[in-house]
């Protein structure tokens, strides 16, 4: 179905260029709120990179694989009057992660802090529970404080902030400043391990805990709160927005490209697909990477827009695995982390542009998940961290040698598979580019290295008059809770600008070309 060339009305419709977590999740709230809603998305599923890919088993995540937060997506589903229990089975995870070590040392965290509590005891001793009680406490007070002012917040002030800090001196030395995040975690677990442990949530938004800030162990506190798996798979969550928000009018055209956003005299007036087919509209909701825009992707136009991501060093980038197969080995949980030997040297091959020669590997058993045994062939998801393209000594990495280094080392911790997959179950950074344009590959936008990397990214409004951002690549940053909440502050400010500003627009013609 090819989207239509006009409207009654123009300035009544909201395209939202992407589908993503962000774009299904301000569909809903705009079409809820009587707006004419069209969701135009390149690729043929909703879900951006919540996406899955097929296989004899069923399809496969090949993105999130779990859902934190909960209260996120609660009340987006309690604003339209819906419950989110209703359209998604949601399964609560007893054990957030299985860990293994080079040395055959093993640690599962738990969702009950007490049975982590034992188990770290067991892992290192009761100094390691001492220091493990007082990082909880920190990353809760973290949490906590930042949450309301900079997450829930559309548009955090660092006066704000600075005074907040000001009324509450002692919160500095929780915040560690001048402190990377892996500086911060050795200062507070005497066993390596624990430290490399909780390093790790660094790469939740593609950091790496060498540069990333002290603060980032609140992250910590997201997935102490509770982790869910979503039974049929992550892909369940994004196809119950696109229902919800065509329930409500909207309308999804897939396979559609957007080759520019149009704009006249500092306002949008509309949409050009790669086709030629041009959809008037006074706003526009971009939901990608907002680099796209300042590298002119989406024309010349909107150039201006969140010109920092043209020069702010990016995030990490991945190589992801997904395939069916039968497991032999050490036995697997949901989540599973088998650790690098020297986690620095990993880190420093990703700055210097390279795919780490000894990786951290991440391996979601899918059907792990689920309180039914598995089949007997079951459906993984592998995750490595790799650079984003561009790196000043980087060069693809071949099929076969990627192959090598993820299997080899899997072997070495016990872990094999039958079959091993092949070509097509792979995901690599030049893919990902190929799939969110303007990327370089990097999935979670800007890096979060720097204390305030978190007040740098671009917000939902911009300084073109209807035209708003939304995603992992904005304001509050990446992840499946966070580029939700950041649809929820676009859809705020889309439906306030709205009505507190004329209904008299520009009027455009055919083909982005403007009249005043």
């Amino acid at each position: 179905m090819e989207p239509a060339a006009s409207s009654p009305a123009a300035c009544d419709r909201a395209v939202i260029v992407g589908a993503g977590i962000a774009g299904l999740a301000a569909a809903v709230r705009l079409a809820h709120a009587g707006l004419c809603v069209t969701v135009l998305e390149r690729l043929a599923a909703p879900g951006g990179k919540m996406r899955t890919l097929p296989s004899e088993s069923g399809p496969i995540d090949a993105g999130p694989t779990v859902l934190t937060l909960r209260g996120v997506f609660e009340a987006l589903f309690q604003s339209v009057g819906e419950r989110l229990e209703d359209h998604v089975d949601l399964i609560p995870q007893q054990i957030l992660a299985r860990h293994f070590w080079p040395d055959g040392s093993t640690l599962d965290l738990h969702a009950d802090e007490g049975q982590c509590r034992a188990a770290i005891h067991a892992f290192a001793g009761a100094r390691a529970v001492r220091q493990f009680n007082a990082f909880c406490a920190r990353a809760r007070r973290l949490f906590a404080t930042f949450d309301p002012p900079m997450m829930q917040a559309p548009a955090p002030s660092p006066l704000a902030l600075a005074a907040l800090v000001a009324r509450q001196p002692t919160l500095l030395r929780a915040m560690a400043p001048l402190s990377t995040l892996a500086q911060s975690l050795a200062r507070q677990f005497d066993d390596p391990r624990l430290a490399q442990l909780f390093g790790r949530y660094a790469t939740y938004v593609g950091g790496s805990p060498y540069h990333a800030p002290a603060l980032l162990s609140l992250i910590w506190q997201a997935e102490a709160a509770g982790v869910w798996s979503v039974r049929g798979g992550m892909h369940r969550l994004a196809q119950s927005l696109a229902k919800l928000a065509t329930a409500r009018g909207a309308e999804f055209h897939y396979n559609a490209h957007v080759a520019r956003i149009d704009t006249s005299a500092g306002s949008v007036v509309g949409v050009t697909l790669a086709d030629g087919t041009f959809i008037p509209a006074a706003t526009v909701l971009f939901n990608g990477d907002p680099r796209a825009l300042a590298s002119g992707a989406l024309g010349p136009g909107v150039t201006g827009v969140a010109s920092r991501t043209l020069t702010s060093p990016r995030s990490l980038s991945a190589q992801v695995w997904a395939f069916a197969a039968t497991p032999t080995g050490p036995d697997l949980a949901h989540h599973n982390i088998f650790f690098a030997s020297d986690p620095r040297a990993e880190f420093d091959d990703l700055r210097a542009g390279r795919c780490p020669r000894d990786a951290t590997i991440y391996v979601c058993a899918q059907d792990r998940s689920l309180p039914e045994a598995p089949p007997a062939r079951e459906r993984f998801e592998i995750i490595l961290n790799a650079p984003p393209l561009g790196g000043l000594t980087q060069a693809a990495e071949d099929f076969t040698s990627c192959h090598t280094r993820t299997f080899q080392n899997l072997t070495r911790h016990g872990l094999r598979f039958d079959p091993l997959p092949g070509q097509g179950a792979l995901t690599t950074p030049a893919r990902f580019e190929r799939m969110f344009p303007a990327s370089l590959g990097s999935l979670y936008g800007q890096s979060p290295q720097g204390m305030m990397a978190a007040l740098q990214r671009p917000r939902a409004r911009t300084a073109i008059r209807g035209l708003y951002l939304a995603g992992g690549g904005a304001h509050p940053g990446a992840g499946v809770p966070m580029a939700t909440l950041s649809a929820r502050h676009a859809a705020e400010a889309i439906l306030s600008d709205r009505t507190s500003t004329s209904t008299s627009r520009p009027m455009a013609t055919h083909g982005g070309m403007s009249t005043v």
